[in-house]
């Protein structure tokens, strides 16, 4: 993911879905092991709903 996207994206997250930065930034720890993949990072530690992730991979498509 590029910088400018990630940084949109983070904003995303934070802005419209409300995501604590804390949260955040837990996923972009790990995110470092698995690039790309944070939304999915968010997922996996509960730190996002799967209704989120729709939301967050909608928002992905038309980034």
């Amino acid at each position: 993911m590029n910088p400018s996207l990630k940084t949109r994206l983070i904003r995303f997250l934070q802005d419209e879905l409300l995501i604590p930065k804390e949260s955040i930034s837990v996923a972009l720890r790990q995110e470092d092991q698995l690039p790309s993949l944070l939304p999915m990072v968010l997922w996996q530690y509960g730190l996002v709903t799967i209704e989120q992730l729709d939301k967050i991979f909608d928002w992905l498509e038309t980034a």
